[in-house]
């Protein structure tokens, strides 16, 4: 049941704190569906981009978008590996994210402080049903995920919340073999490494 997928390196949970830091000082108090889809954003943006994942986390097809469970399960329960770097706060039924700590750039280089500050400017204003309906739009990851999945309808029709259908990312790179190599031979370098950590 418990999958290396869902072990992280400190190097990863220190760039996904400081990132949440980072939004949460750019753009304030963050919704947890507004953070979420920030995040993956960040890791779609990113592999567009450069052709290499930004947090190298899993996103899953769910009804309101491209999901990372994990960083979903920090935020909903108790929070464990963000525990140093954010704070929730319940308003009203609806739990917000801040940042407990202030922002270490330590783990980003000039273009990943740049892809996360053009993140923040552009969507700072941005509610969260905007977001689920952009990473909703028709072709994207989520949406192929969520057909070849046979997810569209049940998620429609209100018959399902979530899946387990991860969202492969490299197909938004179809078309530039390029950066189609650059991202296979990343993950495939990281997998390798995860398993020499064993």
């Amino acid at each position: 049941m418990f999958s290396s997928e869902n072990i992280y390196t400190l190097e990863q949970i220190d760039k996904l704190g400081n990132a949440i830091v980072f939004l949460c000082e750019r753009m304030g108090e963050l919704s947890k569906t507004k953070l979420l889809k920030l995040i993956y954003l960040i890791e779609e943006t990113s592999v567009k981009k450069y052709g290499v994942p930004f947090f190298n986390i899993r996103f899953d097809a769910w009804h309101l978008g491209p999901v990372s469970r994990d960083l979903f399960v920090e935020i909903t329960g108790e929070t464990i590996l963000l525990d140093r770097y954010i704070d929730k706060v319940n308003e009203n039924g609806t739990i917000n994210v801040v940042a407990k700590q202030a922002f270490s750039d330590d783990e980003f280089s000039d273009n990943e402080l740049k892809l996360m500050e053009q993140i923040a400017t552009t969507f700072k204003y941005t509610a969260a049903d905007e977001l689920i309906r952009l990473t909703h739009r028709e072709h994207s990851p989520w949406h192929q995920t969520a057909a070849e999945n046979g997810l569209l309808e049940a998620f429609e029709k209100k018959l399902a919340t979530s899946s387990n259908a991860e969202i492969d990312l490299s197909r938004i790179l179809a078309g530039d073999d390029e950066k189609l190599k650059r991202y296979q031979g990343y993950k495939e370098f990281m997998a390798e490494s995860r398993s020499l950590k064993r």
